[in-house]
């Protein structure tokens, strides 16, 4: 049996996660004898992983001591609490349970751990049960793979069983990594994209959750 699925990005998307990011960001920074950066600011260091968020946090704030990122990767993460300053955009949890409702099956497709990422989504709401995380898919040589290769999309797709899918995103990233594995995408146009829209090349894009079941049932044919 087959059925429409749904995949999400989560920060930006789902949740506006980058207050909570922002403050752990700023305790490192503290750590290190250097000024807070502004929420706004931080939100052009999200999208690669955290490794790459963190080396952009340091390099904008004066450059990474010693060279390498690890132990203030590794520091980050300890302080991080994902429900610190995270809210969900307003009608995400509503959109995503009328989707369930309707027969969809849903996953979260993040560049955060899975442990963090499930403690942000059930602790603002939402019944998403399969997550793939930053740390879910390992190349060969043992790294992590992230967005936007294809393979974190195969991933999350593959307990999801067979039928129409689409991919839910904020930003240049994502749209990457849609188009990387041939899904239509879907722009929350209120997340942390750096530039225009239309650059995306989105099969549609939204800024009221309420809207997002019905643009999923048209980009994959269903309506």
């Amino acid at each position: 049996m087959t059925a429409p699925r749904l995949i999400c990005d989560l920060d930006g998307t789902l949740a506006d996660s980058a207050p909570s990011l922002c403050a752990a960001g700023n305790r490192l920074l503290a750590s290190l004898g250097r000024p807070p950066v502004t929420v706004e600011t931080y939100k052009g260091f999200v999208g690669r992983g955290q490794r790459v968020q963190v080396e952009r946090l340091l390099t904008h704030s004066g450059g990474v001591p010693g060279g390498d990122v690890t132990p203030f990767l590794a520091a980050f993460r300890e302080s991080y609490d994902p429900l610190e300053a995270s809210t969900p955009y307003p009608g995400a949890v509503e959109a995503l349970a009328s989707l369930a409702a309707e027969g969809w099956r849903l996953a979260v497709c993040t560049q955060k751990p899975v442990a963090k990422a499930r403690r942000l989504l059930e602790g603002l709401g939402f019944a998403v049960e399969h997550i793939v995380g930053g740390d879910s898919v390992r190349g060969p040589d043992g790294q992590e793979v992230l967005k936007p290769d294809p393979r974190v999309i195969a991933a999350a797709l593959a307990p999801l069983g067979e039928g129409p899918a689409a991919y839910v995103g904020d930003s240049e990233t994502d749209a990457e990594t849609a188009h990387a594995a041939g899904l239509p995408f879907l722009l929350h146009l209120d997340g942390y994209r750096h530039g225009p829209a239309e650059a995306l090349d989105p099969a549609a894009s939204f800024a009221d959750f309420a809207e997002l079941p019905a643009l999923a049932r048209r980009v994959v044919g269903l309506g």
